[in-house]
This record gives structure tokens, sequence and C-alpha cells, in this order.
């Protein structure tokens, strides 16, 4: 049986040696190797899309493939492609790393430099493993997502654009379908999950640092169980503690959500670090939350840029969602779509602060009015996620109709019944709205246009500006050729005249008419000025060519243009009988 095999390095001599000893394995069908942990999950992510069987049995990891450490990505590959056996090449062949490496989840391990006897055992050990898993997956599961489930990870392009809120209805939306849904908040620093849904609970993502295996009864005590049926894993009160989160420690967080999970929304805030990098890297699906601002649009730029220079994730793969949007926004999504190079969710989030702020202020969004246009749209994004158990509905462009199956129905949305917000219920201050969070009037939403007119038309100017100097441009070229035919035809003019009285005067009519029609010319035009003079009929004529300019004067563009005069010729013939 042919054994399919990816190799996965960086180093290209290593690669060519260690592909052309692959080669020899009997039965073995080496692939092209990939260069880093995004391409190779990128690659999985692929093959499995379309069936099992194109996944390779065995994926073989180089211990300084970048840029995620070799046994994370390990641990990443065994999660989400659990059919396919993992092989690390590794320069230390310790016990210790040995270990570490099976709890990763490989099946096995070889040193370097590359023995053909070794690599042929470990192979055929992981394809032999590789094979076994897949029967028993044929009875039908997919593998297209590995096991558990859906992450999302919300992030915003700057401070105050929405991020939180959006990520706490979309885990609403999701639980009220019946789906089991985790929300998790990296915002390590200043995280609000907490405060919109009205909980006040000890424990946070810091309690996992230190452990090295996450396991079920770990995640249970670590996760707060909401009456809303959300488990939230909040971000730390005290905001210096966050730095014991590592990307190592949220990849585990994350991968152990995701096995217990059917939903795993991560509001990631707005300050990138390692955790919400890795978070990021590990998402199903990446939102940018954004408002239709310029410096909002050219923060969710940088932040996209900085994403494809970290190889974090594509721009092309990222969903931007436009928060706070109006009927008269001069910013739109298919500009936002330009500038940032990613793709705009067809729902839009309106401006209507007035229907958040009851609920924003109690600290309890999961009693927000059913009616609310801003519910509606929040939902129909998470529809149009498939967050939602059942067929999604497609959510309209505008946002403003909800999922008709979620509305008015109190009995199945028992959680969410409204209950009015009194000082028992308040928030204390270590989970205030500071200053530096709250909802000032300069960041209202409501109707008005609550950004920069002037700064948004220089955007929108700086678009178009190419097209209008093109423009300009051609325009002025035209007045060029016009004025050039009337200098050209004066001259024509004034070269007859002069040809015709020279007889009389005694002078050459060729002579006087060139003199003539080149002084009633401009210096910058008489480079390419050609005149032709004679008698026919006792009318002297004159025929005088004249370069056309590009752009400025004393430029030639090869274009000529001519002009012809003629006057009657006085004492020509007379005079000279």
């Amino acid at each position: 049986m042919t054994t399919r095999i990816l190799p996965a390095i960086g180093d290209a001599d290593a690669a060519r040696s260690l592909t052309s000893l692959i080669g020899q394995l009997p039965d073995a069908e080496p692939a092209l190797p990939v260069t880093d942990s995004t391409a190779l999950l990128d690659t999985l992510a692929q093959l499995a899309a379309e069936s099992l069987d194109e996944l390779p049995e065995v994926v073989l990891v180089h211990e300084r493939i970048g840029p995620v450490p070799a046994l994370d990505l390990i641990r990443e590959v065994a999660l989400r492609f659990p059919a396919v056996g993992v092989v690390l090449i590794t320069s230390d062949a310790s016990a210790g790393l040995f270990s570490a490496a099976m709890d990763s989840g490989a099946r096995g391990l070889v040193g370097l430099p590359l023995g053909y006897e070794e690599l042929a055992a470990r192979v055929q050990s992981a394809a032999s493993w590789s094979h076994g898993v897949r029967r028993h997956l044929a009875g039908g599961q997919e593998a297209s997502g590995g096991p558990g489930g859906t992450v999302v990870t919300v992030t915003g392009a700057k401070g105050g654009v929405g991020a939180t809120l959006t990520a706490v209805q979309l885990a609403l939306a999701a639980r009220a379908s019946g789906r089991s849904v985790a929300l998790l908040d990296l915002d390590l620093q200043s995280g609000d999950v907490a405060s919109y849904l009205d909980v006040q609970f000890r424990r946070s993502v810091v309690d996992l640092a230190g452990i090295g295996e996450i396991g079920t009864r770990v995640l249970q005590d670590a996760v707060f169980s909401h009456p809303t049926g959300l488990g939230l894993l909040l971000a730390p009160a005290e905001g210096e503690r966050g730095e014991e989160v590592t990307d190592r420690v949220a990849r585990q967080v994350i991968g152990a959500l995701r096995g217990r999970y059917e939903v795993v929304i991560v509001d990631c805030g707005t300050q990138m670090n390692g955790a919400n990098a890795a978070a990021v890297e590990m998402a199903d699906r990446a939102l940018l939350v954004v408002t239709p601002d310029v410096v909002a649009v050219r923060a969710a730029k940088r932040m996209v840029r900085m994403w494809e220079r970290l190889q974090i994730r594509k721009a092309e793969e990222t969903l931007t969602v436009v928060n706070r949007n109006a009927r008269l926004t001069e910013i739109q999504a298919p500009l936002v779509e330009r500038i940032t190079g990613t793709r705009v969710a067809r729902t839009v989030i309106p401006s209507q602060y007035k229907e958040l702020q009851a609920a924003v202020d109690a600290g309890r969004m999961q009693d927000l009015d059913g009616r609310s246009t801003v519910r509606q749209a929040l939902w129909g994004l998470a529809a149009e996620l498939g967050l939602l158990a059942g067929p999604a509905e497609t959510p309209p462009a505008t946002g403003r109709k909800a999922l008709t199956r979620f509305q008015g129905d109190r009995g199945a949305l028992g959680p969410f019944r409204r209950r009015a917000a009194d000082d028992s219920r308040s928030f204390d201050d270590s989970r205030s709205f500071d200053d530096s969070r709250s909802f000032d009037d300069s960041r209202s939403f409501d109707n008005s246009r609550s950004f920069d007119d002037k700064g948004a038309a220089t955007l929108e100017f700086a678009g178009l500006a190419p097209l209008i100097l093109a423009v300009i441009a051609i325009l002025w070229q035209c007045v060029l050729f016009g004025y050039t035919w009337s200098l050209a035809g004066n001259a024509a003019d004034e070269g007859a005249r002069a040809g015709a009285v020279a007889a009389v005067r005694g002078d050459d009519p060729a002579s006087a008419c060139a003199e003539a029609a080149r002084a009633h010319l401009p210096s910058a035009w008489e480079g390419g000025f050609a005149p032709s003079c004679g008698s026919t009929g006792g009318v002297y004529q004159a025929h005088v060519e004249v370069d056309v300019p590009l752009f400025f004067p004393g430029f030639d563009a090869g274009w000529q243009v001519s002009g012809d005069a003629g006057a009657a010729q006085e004492g020509g013939e007379a005079g000279a009988e």
C-alpha cells in the first residue's frame, strides 16, 4: 500500500536530502516539502476539506520549522487531523524530548543525521497507525476540521470599535441555537467580557498558565458556567498577569476548549501579543472589526499587514466586519475591502447605540432586546459564519432583519428574559468601565456622522487621484494641440503676406515668407518649424508645419500640425516684365 509522506522543513538543502531519502523507501510517495508551519496547516486543511483519503498518511516535521515551534505544531496537527501520523526529525534524541514529542501527539522520533533504517521504521509505524485510524473513521465521520469545534477570533482594528460586544453577541447567538459555546477573553490587560455579562469570577485563563497538560477536570475548574449556558474563560482581573499567558499556553487552552465545545469564540482585543497571535493563527475564522472612519480603516490595514509579515494569517483569509454603519457613511464596505485587501462580511452592523445603552450600562448584554437592529445584525452575522445549529439563513446586506426563528421565542430564550438593572447587579470598581474603555461623546455611535468628513473625503480622493490626474493630463494635451494649430495658421498667414509684397521691395519672396512665419512663432515652437512658400497663379502661398509639444513646450511628441494661407501677389510678374 502506498504511503504518502509530506515533509515540513524550512532549509532547502535539508529538504532535498530528506526527499531523496524518502524516495528510496518502499511504496513511498513523497510530496513537495512545505517550508513553514502556516503552509503545513493550510495544506492539510485544504486536503481534508476534499476528503479524508486526500490527507497524507505521514507528516515529517523538522525541529527547526517555524514560526510555530515544532512541538506546538505537532500538537496542532494531531488535534485537528487525527488521521495523520506525525514524526519529529531532531538532532536531540534524548528521553526528555522523546517524552515531550509523544505527549504532543507525535508517532515517532528520528534522529539527525538521518539514517535509512531508522527513517523507514518510523515512517512504517506511523503509516500503519494512520491506516488503522482511518478504518475507524471510514464509517462516515469527516476530518475536515479535526475533532472538536469551530474557533472564531474577534479582533478590533483599534480600541473602541466594538470587538468585545461582537464576540459576546456571536457567542449568545450560537448558544441560543443549541450549540455548546465557550467564550475566551484573550484581551489580557483590559478584557471586558465579564463586565458585559455581569460576571464576578475569581479564576481566569492565567490559572491555566502553569499547567503542563490541561485535562477536562482542570478546564472545568477554570471555566465559569454562565446562566445563559455559555462557558466563560475570563481575562485576569490584574492586567499585569496577562504576560503569564504565552503563545504556548494559548494553544493549549484553545485546543482544550475546541475539544469540549462546538463553538469557541475568542475575544483578542486590539493589542497583539504572543497569545493573541497564536489564537488568530489557529482560528478557523478570523474576524477583524472596523468602524467606517479613516483612523479605524488605517488601523485595520496596519493590523492585516502585520499578520502577513508575521505569517499569522493572510489578508484574503481575514473577514472584516463593518460596525456602526450609517446610510450616509462615506466609507462603505467596498472601499474597506479595497484598502485592507480582506473580505468584508455581507452583514454590516448599524449605528444604533441608543438600543445598546441600557444593556451596556447594566453590564447585561444577554438582556438586549430581540427587536434591536444591532442584535439582529450580529445574530445574522453568526448565521453568515455558520455558527448556528441547523441550516443557516443568509442575512441581507443591511443586517436589519434577524433570524425569525429566534425572535419572540421567550420559552427557548429563558435565560435571556430581561431583568431590570439595579444597584445590586451593577459591576464593582475592579470591572467597571474606566475612562479609557468608556463610551464617551467622542465614541458615541448615534446616527450622526461621528467621523471626520474631511478625513473620509481625503481617503476617497486619494483613491481617485490617479484617474483625476490622467483626465487633467489629457485635457492639457488637447489644449496644447489646439494652441499649436492656431500658431501654425497664424505663422502661415503672416508668411504669405510677407512673400506677396517682397517683390515690390526687391526682397527674395521665399526668404521673406520664412522669416515672417518664424517671427510669429514662440521660441519654444521653433525647434520643429518647417515652412514652404511659393507663388501659384498670382497668389503667394505659405505652408507651415509645427511640432506639437508633449505636456510642456520644448518636449516634442512626434506629432505635427500644419497651417496654410495665401495672399494676392503685388507687382510680382509686372515688376519682372
